[in-house]
This record gives C-alpha cells, structure tokens and sequence, in this order.
C-alpha cells in the first residue's frame, strides 16, 4: 500500500459492544484501504482497571486509562471516538472539541435536544479551527443503502411517495432480563425509540434526501419492573429512587423508557412515511427493513440480507416487470472497490469500516464528514416530536427547526 506516514492517534472512550466494533474496524481500514493518513490505536479508556487492561490488549490499543479527561488532555490524541452510553456524550464530545480533538460519536448524538444543541453549535465553532465532527450512523455506510441512496438521487424511483421503516428486535422479551442501563432513561435517553429508531430515522432521510417535519406517535413499556442486573447492592435497588423488592426477595427497579415506538411522519418533499421500533418482536433478532416507494419503482433494503436490493423498475414494459434482486458486491459498487471478487458477501462489521475510512478521509483532506453533528441533531429533533406526540395522546406535532443548515 502507499499510505502515506501521516498518523491519526486515536483515543477510545469504551469498550464493550461499540468499542469493539470500533475497534475492529480501526485495526482493519488501513489494511483494506489505501489513504491520506494511518490510524494507530493509541489510547483506550474504561472505567474498570482489569476490563479495560484485558480490552486493550484484545482489541488492539497500545495503552489504556481508567479516566476519559486523560483521552481529552494526552497530546499524543488526534481524534476522540466515543463509545459510552448517552448520558456522557455530551460532556466527553464538548470537552475534546474545545481541546481541539477530532470527534466521532456513537448515535445518538445525546440524551436531549439541549445537549444535542450544545454538541452541535460547539462543532460548528471548532470546524473553524479545522475540527472535524462525526456523529456514527453506521448503517448509511452499507454499500446496499448507500446505492439506494444514489439510485434516488438519480431518478430511478421518480417522485417518491412512501417511506416505510421497521427495526425490530426481541433480546428484552423475557421480564426477567435484568435492568441495564438500556432500560434506565437517565443513561440512555429512551430505549427502542432512541436506540434502533434513530437508526432508520437517520437512514431513511439519508436515502430519500427529505427530512421529516412532523409526527403521530404511540410508544408502549411492556414490562415495567425488572430484576437489577447481578451483584447490585440493596442500595442499588433505589433506581430512579423508585427501587423495590418482588415476591421472591429479588431487588427490582422501573423501567423508565420505551419498549416500543410507532410513528407515522410527513416529509419535507411531500412523502408519507410509517416507523416502527420495537425491542419486543419476538424471533426477531436484528431486523431492520426499509421500503420506498416512488412514481417510477420500489427498492426496498432489508439488513440481514445486507449485500442485496430488491428493485422494482415500472419503467419497463408490463410483461417484464417485478421484483428484481441487485446483488451489491461488485467492485464498482460503494466502497466494494477495496475488498473481495464479486459474488463474495461482506457483513456487518464492514459499515464500521467504512466510517472509519470516510472519516479519514475528511481530516487528512479537510473536508466535513456525514453525517455531522448537525445531521445527528435533526435526528435528536424527530426523536423529541415522537416523545412529545406519545405523551399528548399520539397528536400531530411538528418537529422543531434545528436553526442550523442541516444537509441530509
């Protein structure tokens, strides 16, 4: 390869499932890609000395630190990639940019608008400075949803009409499933609607290229109480202050987000739109689908077939018309250049990868990566309308104007 000696140090801010796909797809894109700058592996953080010593060296870092504010102050960091739950993206992401560390931040960008405001305004101020932000909907970086992307740009639906999104999992079903920060909204924000409803908000303005300006909502908790995770105190029973202890002495606290998320939405371009997130669909695992609709085909995407489309064209002439399936591995497609001859499937873990190239990619050449804060604060915002609408009884609420330029 003829990367050139330019280095990127990166600093790490969790470990545990993000920090590992992070990982891997850090140890990976200079060995797949050939670009303007090389990763290294610089520095992990985790708050628990031997998880964090054992994640270093099974993932790769050259050291580890048991506190983020030394990710923030090490000279020897260019960029901070932060992987921890959303209650901190907020302060770790402020504090690198005003150190004038490059971010990229897990989705979604925070647990409130407020914070999402300040993330954004604060990206805005150190781009100036030549700062780079990136908030990490990984999903648009599969090859299959990025030529959806490109085959409406280029007119291959026509007018679009109808958006229609489903990201459904089941892995809470059981009520004894313990309450992890998941579950407690003061960690996470919200719970399906935020945690895999951002994903096919994000992914489905990115394709059609229209933002969604208004929401009905219906959001349900199934169960409300659940048992605290293994090895919690009595003490830790007090979640949220509300802790108890059920029939069988086992210590127990609310739920206090969403379980589900329904919502019907408008378009800025004129489609209609349905969204349906729900961690409760029992037997699915992660099945994440996505439809369009226009006034000349249909494609629709659907993540455990990720290398396929299917493509409806109504151009073609009525005897030959139907859906067809677009295998989406061959080299002229996105980013399928750097990897294997066509027919040979990649998975998951590549969309990691490919935001890690495209990130580089727009610090070595000084150009804005996408999605920005600003994009992600869009997302924060619909988000906001759906919670709003579920609690007033599911009425039509607009989504607030981000007040920033905002390219989706």
């Amino acid at each position: 390869m003829s990367t050139t000696d330019r280095e990127l140090r990166i600093g790490m801010v969790g470990y545990a499932f993000m920090g590992a796909a992070h990982s891997q797809a850090w140890r990976t894109v200079n060995r797949v890609y050939d670009l303007p700058a090389r990763a290294r592996m610089a520095l992990i953080c985790g708050r628990d000395t031997p998880k964090v010593a054992e994640a270093a060296d099974r993932l790769g870092w050259d050291a580890y630190t048991t506190d983020w504010r030394d990710v923030i102050n090490s000279a020897d960091i260019d960029v901070v990639d932060i992987c921890t739950p959303g209650d901190s993206h907020a302060e770790i992401a402020l504090a690198a940019l005003a150190a004038g560390k490059h971010v990229l931040c897990e989705k979604p960008l925070a647990n409130t608008v407020a914070e999402a405001r300040a993330m954004t305004a604060a990206a805005d101020t150190a781009r100036a400075a030549g700062v780079r932000s990136m908030c990490g909907f990984n999903y648009r970086r599969v090859p299959a949803v990025t030529m959806m992307r490109q085959m409406v740009a280029d007119g291959r639906l026509g007018v679009i009409r109808h958006v229609r999104a489903t990201y459904l999992q089941d892995w809470i079903v059981d009520p004894q499933f313990p309450l992890v920060w998941r579950l407690q909204k003061d960690r996470a924000g919200s719970g399906a609607l935020g945690d895999i409803g951002a994903h096919i908000i994000d992914l489905t303005q990115f394709v059609v290229g229209q933002r969604i300006t208004g929401v009905s909502a219906i959001t349900e908790t199934f169960v409300k109480e659940r048992p605290l995770p293994a090895g919690s105190s009595g003490l830790a029973a007090t979640v949220d202050g509300n802790g108890s202890v059920d029939g069988n002495g086992s210590a127990t606290g609310p739920v206090t987000v969403d379980d589900a998320a329904i919502f019907v939405a408008r378009l800025d371009g004129g489609a209609l739109a349905t969204y349906e997130a729900s961690r409760f669909a029992t037997g699915r695992k992660n099945a994440l689908r996505v439809e369009i609709n226009g006034s000349l085909g249909s494609v629709v995407f659907d993540l455990e077939r990720l290398n396929e489309l299917e493509f409806y064209d109504a151009t073609r002439p009525t005897l030959e018309q139907g859906f067809s399936r677009i295998l989406v591995t061959e080299s002229d497609h996105p980013y399928m250049s750097a990897w294997w001859p066509p027919g040979h499937i990649i998975g998951y873990e590549h969309s990691f990868t490919h935001q890690m190239r495209d990130l580089i990619e727009a610090i070595a050449t000084g150009t804005d990566p996408a999605p920005s804060f600003a994009d992600a604060l869009q997302v924060q915002l619909v988000l906001d309308a759906v919670t709003r609408s579920a609690d007033v009884g599911s009425s039509w609420t607009d989504v607030e104007p981000a007040l920033t330029a905002v390219a989706v």
